[in-house]
C-alpha cells in the first residue's frame, strides 16, 4: 500500500509539472542562437552585478514633526575673524525676549587677516564644496554618510607666527541660549547694559569709520558634528566700502539624525545674506557691524539611512533574469520569424525565372 501511495504521489506530482521538457532531438541549434544566447547572459550578468550594488548601496529618508523641545539650551559655535584691532569689537547675543547673554564665553585673539597658503588652498576647497551644495541638493545625502567620519575636518593651524602684522581679530568660542530668535553681533566697542538697554559703547562715541570684512570659519548650531559643513563655512566677505552692514538671516532646523554608523541630535540651518553701506546722509540708516539674526524652525527633521531589504533584492533579480528570458526568446523568434519570410520570398523567386527561362 504504502508503494502504491508513494506512485500516486509521483504521477500526480509529474502531471502538475508545468516546465516544458522538449527532448535534444527536436531542438535545432544555429550560430545565430548561440549569439543571442552569449548576449543574454552577458546581459543578464551585467545587471546582477548592477543590482547588487544597489542593494548595497542606501538612501536618507526625510520624514517631519513637530519639535516640542522648548527647555533645552541651544549651543551656537562660533569662529570669525574680523579685519579688525580686538580693542575695537565686541559681540554677544540678544534674543527676542530680551536676555543678554555677554560674550565672556567668546575669546578674541590677534592674527593676521591674510591666510597662510594652506589655509588659502584649504578655503578654496570648501568653498567649491559649498557652492556644488547649492547647485545639488542630493549631496547633502553623501555628507550625511560620509562627512560625519571626518573627511572633511579642518586641517589648517590657527596658530600665527608673532612676526606677521596682527591687523585682525579671530573671535571664537561658544555661547548658550533660549530656544528663541535672537541675533548674534560683533560691532565696534564692548557691550554695555544701560537703563536704556543694550548697548555697545564705542559707537556712541566713534565717529571714526570702520571695515568690517570678515571670513567665517565656522558657524554652528546645536551639538557638534564632526566633518559636516554648515553652509556659512568658508564664507569671506572683502570690502572696500567703509561702514557696511552685513546682515545674514538664518532659521534654524533641529534634526534627528540616525545612520549605520552614528545617532545624533544636530541643527541644520539656511541662510540668506544682506550687504549695504551704513550712511545717514544718504537715508540709509543703521548699525555698522556683522549681524546674524537666527531663528528656530517649529519642525523637526528626522534623517534616516535606509537599505533596501533582502525579499525586494530577491524578487528585482528574479525579475531581471525572467525579463530577460522571456523578453530575448520573444525576440529571437521574432527575428526568426522575419529571416525566414525573407528567405522564402527570395527562394520564390529564384525558382519562378528557373521556370520561364527556355530549354
Amino acid at each position: 500500500m504504502k508503494r502504491l501511495n508513494r506512485k500516486n504521489t509521483i504521477d500526480i506530482v509529474k502531471e502538475l509539472d508545468a516546465f516544458p521538457k522538449v527532448p535534444e532531438s527536436y531542438v535545432v541549434t544555429s550560430a545565430f542562437g548561440g549569439t543571442v544566447s552569449l548576449i543574454v547572459f552577458l546581459l543578464m550578468a551585467l545587471l546582477t552585478i548592477s543590482e547588487f550594488l544597489v542593494y548595497q548601496d542606501s538612501w536618507m529618508k526625510y520624514e517631519y514633526e513637530v519639535d516640542s523641545d522648548f527647555t533645552s539650551n541651544l549651543k551656537i559655535k562660533i569662529d570669525i575673524t574680523v579685519a579688525m584691532k580686538c580693542e575695537r569689537l565686541g559681540a554677544d547675543v540678544l534674543d527676542i525676549a530680551g536676555t543678554v547673554i555677554a560674550s565672556k564665553e567668546l575669546k578674541y585673539d590677534p592674527v593676521s587677516f591674510e591666510p597662510s597658503p594652506q589655509a588659502k588652498m584649504w578655503y578654496q576647497i570648501l568653498q567649491q564644496i559649498q557652492n556644488r551644495l547649492r547647485e545639488e541638493r542630493s549631496l547633502q545625502d553623501v555628507l550625511f554618510k560620509s562627512a560625519l567620519k571626518g573627511y572633511f575636518s579642518d586641517p589648517v593651524s590657527r596658530n600665527d607666527s608673532a612676526s606677521e602684522s596682527q591687523n585682525a581679530c579671530r573671535i571664537h568660542g561658544q555661547i548658550y541660549v533660549s530656544k528663541v530668535a535672537g541675533n548674534f553681533h560683533i560691532t565696534l566697542g564692548k557691550p554695555i547694559d544701560t537703563i536704556r538697554g543694550h548697548a555697545h559703547f564705542a559707537s556712541l562715541i566713534l565717529k571714526e569709520v570702520f571695515n568690517f570684512s570678515h571670513r567665517i570659519d565656522h558657524l554652528s548650531f546645536g551639538n557638534d558634528v564632526p566633518g559636516h559643513i554648515n553652509p556659512l563655512d568658508g564664507t569671506e566677505k572683502i570690502t572696500l566700502e567703509q561702514n557696511m552692514l552685513f546682515q545674514y538671516f538664518v532659521t534654524v532646523v533641529p534634526t534627528k539624525l540616525h545612520t549605520s554608523d552614528v545617532s545624533l541630535d544636530m541643527h541644520q540651518f539656511s541662510v540668506t545674506e544682506r550687504e549695504r553701506v551704513v550712511s545717514h546722509e544718504k537715508g540709509s540708516r543703521g548699525l555698522t557691524g556683522i549681524f546674524v539674526k537666527y531663528k528656530l524652525s517649529p519642525l523637526m527633521v528626522r534623517v534616516s539611512e535606509e537599505h533596501m531589504p533582502l525579499s525586494v533584492f530577491l524578487v528585482r533579480l528574479c525579475g531581471i533574469v525572467g525579463g530577460i528570458f522571456s523578453t530575448s526568446d520573444l525576440l529571437h523568434r521574432l527575428i526568426g520569424y522575419f529571416v525566414d519570410i525573407i528567405c522564402c520570398r527570395f527562394k520564390l523567386g529564384g525558382n519562378q525565372s528557373k521556370e520561364v527561362l527556355p530549354d
